[in-house]
Parts: C-alpha cells; sequence; structure tokens
C-alpha cells in the first residue's frame, strides 16, 4: 500500500529535539568523558532514522535532488559521460534524473530542515561572519585577503594583542567555512570515513574554548551544555577499514551559526575583563601555570584544525566548495595552463640530486621558558646522534612521482608492506588521492585537486602522499635505480631534518634568540620574502615548485614549509613529557606506535604548527598536505620508534598481541584503562581520604560495621614498611606503581628520599599536582546516578612542605625495572613498596626479576597483592599461580609460587598479613578487598 507522506521539515526535527532531550536527561555536567554518551545518542538516533526510513524516502523536493546529487554521482560516476566539473549541481541533478532511481544514506536525514542551503550557497554575506569580518579583521592585505599573525610572545601579553590574535585565528576559520557550498559539504562524511562531519569541526573548535576556559576556572558555566557535550570529542583517523562514519542528527549549520557567535562574545568579554590578563601595569607574562594559557591553547587548536580540515575540503567532492572571496591565493605557478601530459625530467621537474647531510648531535625539545605556547609534546628533551646520510635536494615531485605511476607501482604488491597493500586494495587507490584523471583509463592523464580549485597538474610541486605511498615509492626507486649506500632509500627522521633545516632558524638558534623561530616575528604576508623565506603561516593558498624556494646551508630546499614531510620515526614522547592538566590526552592516547610524525610544516601550518619546535603526528594511511624526501644512509634511521620496527606489517600482529596484554611496555595507547578520569578520581579518594572533610563528604557513608579499617591503605602499606626496620644504607625508598602518590608521600616522612613512578600518565600527573598545589586539586565523588560531589583534595596529617619536596614522581614501567636501574633511572633503595600491582601486570616475573637490582643488602621490600589474576591484564601463561597442575592436577597458589621466586633472587620472607582496603564506586557502593601482605629481607 501507499505510504501518507510527513512533512519534510517535521521529521527530522522532531528527532533532534527527542536526542536532545535524551542528552538532557542524561544530566550531562561533566566536561570530558563523553564518548559512551555519544554514542548511545548517536544509536538511539540511527534507531529512529532507520525506523522512519520510508518517510525519507518519500521527500523528492528540488533541494533534496540538489542535496545528493554528489551521491548520485559517487556512485555512477564509472557510467556517466565526462562533464566539467564547473557545471557542479545541475549537471549532477540532471544526471541523476536520468537514472530515475533514489539513493538515500543516513546522513541525509540531516537534509532540507529550513533555509541553510539557499544561505549557504553562493557567496556568504557579511552576517556569515559571527566576529570580524576579513576585511575588518587583524591579517587582511591591502586586496582583502586574510593572512596567519605571528604567534604571540607570552612574554609581552596585552589585553589588545590577546584580542588581535583571537579575531584572526576565528576569522581564518570562519573564512575557510564559507567555502562550502550549500548545506550538504556540511553533513556529506568524507569519503573514507574516518572523521566526522564538516558540521563538526564547525562546532568542534568554538566547543573547545568554552570547556577548556572552564577547565582552567577562567568560566564558570558553559554556554550551551547540548552542544558541548555533542561537539567535544573529535576522532582519531582509526584503522584504513573502519568506515563508521559517526552518523547522528547534527544541529542546523544555523543553529551552530549562532552558537558560535555566543561563544565569540563569551570569549571576547573573557579577554577585556579577566583580571588575569590586566595590562594596566605593563605586559602579563602567560605561562603553563597561567590560567589563560588555555585560551592559547583554544588558539593552536583552532589552527590545527583551520589545516586538517582544509585536507578535508580538498576531499569534498568538487561541486561543493567555492573560494571564498578573502582567502589568500594560490601560488602563482599554480595558473600555468601550457602543462604536458607527460612530464619530462629537467623540463617540467627538477632533477632530484642526492646532497650529504653531515653527522651532527640534535638537541630535540622545548625549553619550558620559551615565550610561546607549546603542546605537551614539544616540551622535555632527548639528544639524537645523527650519522651521515644523504637526502635528496627536494621533496619527491609530482614528476618523480609519475614515473612511479605509470610504471605500475600501485599494481605491484612487491614495493608495498602488508598492511600498505591492504590499504591499497581497500580503497582501490592507483595513483595519488588529489590526481584527478582527465582523460580515458590508461592515458595517465591528471589534474590536481588544491583545497577549492582543479588546476592543470603542476609536475614541479611535492606530491601529496601518504606514509604508505612514500614508502611504496622509496621501494620502487631502490628497486629500479639502486640506492646510493648499501641500504635502500627511506624517508627522512625527525633529527635529520633538523640537521637540513636552515642554521638561521634550528631548533639551537630559536633557544638562543626567540626571532629566530621566524613564526614569532613574521605574519603570512611576510614569509615568503627574504632570504630564507618559505611558504608557511597561508603566504599562499597552495603548494609552490619545489625550486622556488633558495635552500638551506645544507643545499636542501623546502625544508621548511610548501608540505609537511612523513618520517621513520613513531610519533614519541622526549624525556621529561609531561601532560598539562587543561588537555591531558592531547598526545598521549597517539604514543601508540601506530602513528608517524610529520615535520617541517605546510603552507596551511600557522601558529604554533609552523614554529621550529613543532612535533606533529599522523596514521600511515592517512592524507595531510604531505609529501617526502628520499633519504639513504650506511647506518640505521636514527629514528625512534616505541615498537620494533615501523609500519612494516606490525599493526595487525601488534593488535593481536595487545588483547592479551593491554597494559604495559607495549601498551601505550589510549586504550590503558588506567588513563580514565572516572578511575583517576577514584584513586583520590583512596590515597586521600581526609578529602571531602570540609565538603561534608565523607569517605564511608557512616552505618553500623562501616569498615573504616579499610581507609587510609597506601599509608598502612608505606608504613608496614617503615615498622619492618629495613637496614638503613641512603635513605631512598621506592614506590613502584605509586598512583596518585599517598603512599609516596607517607615514606618520605621516614625516608630522606622518594622515588615513586606508574606507568599512567594521569596518575603521575595527579600525584605532582598534589606535590605542589593540593588545594587546587578537585575531584568528583559519585553520590547516585550522574549525581556527584565536588571535593577538594586533602593530604594526611604529617604531609608538611619538606616532606613534599622529598618525592619524585615520573612515568615508569614495573616490568622493566632492571633496565630502567642499567639506564640510571632508578637507584638502589633501603625500602621499596609496590601495592597491588603483581597481578595488573603483563609479566609479573619480569618484575619481580628486576627488584634484586634496587633493593640494598639488608634492605626490605613489601609486597602487597590480592591475586586476583584475569587475562584482561596478564596472559594466563603468565600468572604466577591460580591454576591447576596440568599432571598432577594439584591447584598451584600464587603465594606459593612466590615465596619460592623471591627466595630464588636472594630474598627471605620475614613478614606476612592480610591488609584490608576500600575504594568507593560511589556513596553506597564500595570494593572490599584483603590483599596478602608479604615482607622480604635481601640477605644475598
Amino acid at each position: 500500500g501507499s505510504i501518507i507522506p510527513i512533512s519534510q521539515h517535521h521529521f527530522p526535527l522532531s528527532i533532534k529535539m527527542f536526542v536532545r532531550q535524551a542528552f538532557l536527561n542524561a544530566s550531562l555536567r561533566s566536561i570530558g568523558g563523553k564518548r559512551q554518551q555519544l554514542s548511545a545518542v548517536r544509536m538511539l538516533a540511527s534507531r529512529l532514522r532507520l525506523s522512519n526510513k520510508t518517510f525519507i524516502r518519500q521527500q523528492s523536493s528540488v533541494s533534496r535532488h540538489n542535496s545528493t546529487a554528489a551521491a548520485l554521482v559517487d556512485d555512477y560516476e564509472d557510467d556517466l559521460p565526462l562533464v566539467d566539473p564547473t557545471i557542479g549541481h545541475a549537471a549532477a541533478v540532471k544526471a541523476r534524473a536520468s537514472k530515475e532511481t533514489s539513493h538515500e544514506e543516513a546522513w541525509m536525514v540531516n537534509l532540507g530542515r529550513g533555509n541553510d542551503n539557499e544561505w549557504l550557497t553562493g557567496p556568504r554575506p557579511v552576517e556569515w561572519f559571527t566576529g570580524l569580518e576579513p576585511t575588518k579583521c587583524p591579517g587582511v592585505d591591502a586586496h582583502g585577503k586574510i593572512r596567519s599573525l605571528p604567534l604571540p610572545n607570552l612574554n609581552e601579553v596585552t589585553r589588545k594583542s590577546v584580542k588581535e590574535y583571537f579575531d584572526n585565528s576565528w576569522t581564518l576559520y570562519e573564512t575557510l567555512f564559507a567555502g562550502l557550498r550549500g548545506e550538504e559539504g556540511f553533513y556529506r562524511p568524507p569519503p573514507h570515513g574516518l572523521r566526522h562531519p564538516q558540521i563538526f569541526y564547525y562546532g568542534h573548535t568554538p566547543c573547545l574554548y568554552i570547556n577548556k576556559l572552564r577547565v582552567a576556572g577562567v568560566l564558570l558555566k558553559a554556554v550551551n551544555p547540548y552542544f558541548e557535550s555533542i561537539f567535544e570529542v573529535g576522532v582519531d583517523e582509526m584503522l584504513w577499514d573502519d568506515m563508521h562514519k559517526n552518523d547522528m542528527v547534527w544541529p542546523t549549520v544555523s543553529e551552530v551559526h549562532e552558537y558560535r557567535k555566543d561563544v565569540y562574545n563569551t570569549v571576547v568579554d573573557a579577554i577585556a575583563t579577566h583580571p588575569s590578563l590586566d595590562d594596566s601595569n605593563g605586559p602579563v607574562k602567560v605561562n603553563q601555570n597561567h590560567p589563560m594559557w588555555a585560551l592559547f591553547m583554544g588558539f593552536e587548536h583552532e589552527r590545527i584544525h583551520l589545516e586538517t580540515s582544509s585536507v578535508l575540503f580538498r576531499e569534498t567532492p568538487y561541486h561543493l566548495v567555492q573560494t571564498p572571496e578573502n582567502w589568500p591565493s594560490l601560488h602563482p605557478s599554480a595558473l600555468r595552463d601550457t602543462v604536458r601530459s607527460n612530464p619530462v625530467e629537467g623540463v617540467d621537474y627538477p632533477p632530484n640530486r642526492m646532497i650529504p647531510g653531515n653527522k651532527e648531535k640534535v638537541d630535540l625539545g622545548k625549553p619550558p621558558d620559551f615565550p610561546s605556547f607549546g603542546w605537551d609534546n614539544e616540551y622535555g628533551d632527548r639528544t639524537v646522534d645523527v650519522p651521515d646520510f644523504l637526502a635528496s635536494e627536494y621533496m619527491v615531485t609530482n614528476g618523480e612521482f609519475y614515473e612511479f605511476v605509470a610504471d605500475g607501482g600501485y599494481r605491484k604488491k612487491e614495493y608495498w608492506c602488508d598492511d600498505s597493500w591492504a590499504w591499497r586494495v581497500h580503497r582501490n587507490m592507483k595513483w595519488p588521492f588529489f590526481w584527478q584523471p582527465a582523460g580515458p583509463a590508461g592515458s595517465h592523464e591528471y589534474t590536481l585537486r588544491t583545497i577549492f580549485k582543479l588546476i592543470s597538474m603542476p609536475w614541479d610541486w611535492p606530491v601529496d602522499c601518504t606514509y604508505y605511498e612514500a614508502k611504496a615509492f622509496c621501494r620502487w626507486k631502490t628497486a629500479k635505480d639502486g640506492s646510493p649506500t648499501s641500504k635502500p632509500y627511506r624517508v627522512l627522521t625527525e633529527a635529520e631534518h633538523h640537521v637540513i633545516r636552515h642554521r638561521d632558524h634550528s631548533l639551537k638558534a630559536a633557544r638562543e634568540d626567540v626571532t629566530a623561530d621566524k613564526v614569532m616575528v613574521l605574519g603570512g604576508d611576510a614569509f615568503a620574502e627574504g632570504s630564507t623565506a618559505s611558504n608557511l603561516n597561508l603566504s599562499f593558498s597552495s603548494q609552490n615548485p619545489v625550486d622556488f624556494f633558495a635552500p638551506s646551508h645544507t643545499g636542501h630546499r623546502d625544508t621548511t614549509g610548501n608540505a609537511w614531510e612523513w618520517t621513520e620515526d613513531h610519533f614519541n614522547p622526549l624525556k621529561g613529557f609531561e601532560v598539562h592538566h587543561v588537555y591531558d590526552d592531547f598526545s598521549t592516547p597517539c604514543f601508540d606506535g601506530k602513528h608517524s610524525m610529520i615535520v617541517g610544516g605546510s603552507f596551511i601550518s600557522t601558529g604554533d604548527e609552523a614554529s621550529v619546535f613543532a612535533r606533529f603526528h599522523f596514521r600511515p594511511h592517512f592524507l595531510q598536505h604531505a609529501g617526502f624526501r628520499l633519504v639513504a644512509s650506511e647506518k640505521d634511521a636514527p629514528a625512534t620508534h616505541l615498537f620494533a620496527g615501523n609500519f612494516e606489517g606490525q599493526v595487525a600482529a601488534r593488535d593481536a598481541d595487545v588483547k592479551s596484554i593491554p597494559q604495559g611496555a607495549e601498551n601505550t595507547s589510549s586504550e590503558n584503562i588506567y588513563e580514565s578520569t572516572n578511575l583517576l578520581n577514584m584513586y583520590l579518594g583512596l590515597h586521600y581520604p581526609l578529602s571531602g572533610t570540609e565538603e561534608g563528604v565523607p569517605a564511608i557513608l557512616d552505618h553500623n560495621n562501616a569498615p573504616y579499617h579499610g581507609l587510609n591503605f597506601p599509608q598502612r602499606v608505606a608504613n608496614l614498611l617503615v615498622h619492618l626496620e629495613p637496614k638503613k644504607s641512603n635513605g631512598r625508598a621506592l614506590d613502584i606503581g605509586c598512583a596518585v602518590g599517598g603512599a609516596s608521600f607517607e615514606l618520605a616522612k621516614t625516608f630522606e628520599h622518594v622515588d615513586a613512578f606508574d606507568f599512567s600518565e594521569s596518575f603521575i600527573e595527579g600525584a605532582k599536582r598534589m606535590q605542589t598545589d593540593h588545594r587546587g586539586v578537585h575531584f568528583r565523588i559519585p553520590v547516585e546516578g550522574d549525581i556527584y560531589e565536588e571535593i577538594c583534595a586533602v593530604h594526611d596529617e604529617g604531609v608538611t612542605p619538606e616532606v613534599l619536596r622529598k618525592v619524585e614522581f615520573f612515568t615508569g614501567d614495573a616490568c622493566q625495572i632492571g633496565q630502567m636501574a642499567r639506564d640510571g633511572q632508578l637507584s638502589t633503595y633501603d625500602g621499596v613498596i609496590m601495592s597491588n600491582l603483581l597481578c595488573r601486570l603483563p609479566d609479573p616475573m619480569q618484575c619481580l626479576d628486576g627488584l634484586p637490582h634496587v633493593v640494598n643488602e639488608g634492605g626490605i621490600a613489601v609486597l602487597v597483592t590480592p591475586f586476583s589474576w584475569l587475562e584482561e591484564f596478564t596472559h594466563r601463561s603468565k600468572w604466577l599461580g591460580g591454576f591447576y597442575d596440568p599432571v598432577s592436577g594439584e591447584p598451584l597458589r600464587s603465594k606459593d609460587q612466590l615465596h619460592s621466586v623471591m627466595e630464588a633472587r636472594g630474598f627471605e620472607k620475614i613478614h606476612e598479613e592480610e591488609i584490608p582496603l576500600v575504594i568507593r564506586e560511589h556513596q553506597r557502593k564500595y570494593q572490599y578487598i584483603i590483599s596478602e601482605a608479604t615482607g622480604w629481607r635481601k640477605v644475598e
């Protein structure tokens, strides 16, 4: 039978309001940790959408045909004649009509809910800009083109300078988004499905300003709690075959536009009135402890998304984009119209000779007092010995890469590792993604897609490709021409990049003179000028010929700007890395061995991205404005790998292994359960039970026979060690798996120095904050459902400033104690404690093997454990006990095995007792655990 039609506007709005009400009913009070809530809401939206799919199919207005034209062209492009892409909607709609078929996808429920499509088609009116319009914004030139300002000097902050940089960041972003033609581009998922649709990023950057300023205490309330939930959490690039598109019913563009107005006004008011920026007595100094560090974090976060969103624009169907009126111009070389189809070396692109890079010691890391904003991964230090190497004068050009394509490089599996070949087959890649076929199949005629334009192929521009494609080219080049060294061609490393970077703007130069970091003094209008000019900070809105700018002192070109360069390095922390509490998961989820570092910046890298200290990354299958340079060396590449090898087939194997070993040396990914905010709150409550006294929130809800004896567990463990009277040699103690430091501070009341480490970055960050400013540490106590109490963390009695100074916290792996001792990270100690950790390690024996290396003769180790073995943490083959002997059938108990292991390592058992502990889950639910505590004296 027929289906009764429903209003085009009524159904999507009904779902939208229903989903919003679901969010509001969930009492979304917290700022972080929305992934599960978002997943639930998206599932709800999906179910509502699917149950009403028949209604959606009845919608047949012209605007709906327009908005789905790109989907039709994508599906039927092989059956359609080639058309001029500039015809856009009209040709696509006509083509669709000729097919006489319907094509609906789940995300299309967001289309046609108002008048946004008309408003968003064509040049944007002035009202589009929720802050300053480009022609009135700092950074605009005489022609009305807006470019980036220099990176602010945080030693010289004024309200005026902050407002100018904010306006520049904000308006640049909105100018980019003026490049979406119609509403479809805001909601259509990217072709790979691994990012949110653009509507998310349109709302994400203002959301982060509000959320981070709230975390820093600058703002006291939300602007729009619903929006600050759905727009908070972005996505990593995930696996290349994870095609989930994050479908949901999103707000309309008009609604997000109104939200952006509110956020802009809120931030402007904070800049104008917040006392921390009071410059009446001169410029203000902003450092990592300043509340407005969060504001500069918002600026640089927005600039990251300016670049990553521009890549999404470049991936968007051509008829859905338009060049914004105030957008910077393409490089003049883009206007050439005499480019031949089959490029010739030396005519269309320059020969790419290999030039030496001499051995050098490179000191990585940004000084903590350098006066610009930096992300957490930039700070710390590492010295890398770079041996002699050869690197190509230029980044590999489109012309060079054409040879690889024309030679069938994409068809020959021998040039690809297992992972990259699977990716290539899955995506059916035959040439770089931004190359657009411009002739019959097999003719190898291409144009190039820039952010907003299709241009004749510039063969002398650097090729944009993934790490996988770069490495395939290296193998092909080695097989075809041979390598100039005994090792095959490869790509650059982070340290080698700093060798060939111009000495006048190197790490060393910037440490000595702030202005040597060019982005500190030059805006986009001036970056492309002078003897060390480069295409950075939006000097142009495209790449340029690789021989356009002068070389560095080593003879290499484009060592900064034009395009990012892929490296052989895993994204990695430097020594001394610490997360910043305002954005504690910016870097750590990507220290997983699956992200390759990129260096040098691209034409659209602005602010901190354009700094000499910048350290960024992407997964090897992911597109960015990035290419590569050929490198060869006699010695191994001086690269930092978090896991053995690089991206050569290791990903699938590592994923299989990590299922049974989710924590330890082989796992620093975002799956680490010890990095969740809820668990951090729980452990703060466990380690500091006096917390909540002032707020009237007891550690245990008072009742008959309340287990108060289970409180102060960390302190009781520390005092047990003291009671056992270890022989005093150097007065030092070690807390292995210190969590948030309660036991460490208790030990420091007796010992002269305490080293304390934990695998969890967030735990160590919490411990350090308790050490430096415990009155500023607040955490949440669950009461019932979504209801919580926020309380201030309070130290135990006797923890004086002198006691606090005696503890040193750092991250470490309990399975690598021996290695840490050999590396000098650990000393030897009179006393060692390890509380409820042994049965949570991937390799308990490796941990116990390390104890003799760190305990002094006559010293004591206190081991406390409930022997709660779970395969979630420890593979069954690594359990000490807790299973039956496969031959005799006798139970093998961990207690007995531990005794044998410790005696074999030179320890005698001197004490044993049961120690209870209580962990609060919420006001009326607690974990009650009885751990076995044993004391072991080292006798030999």
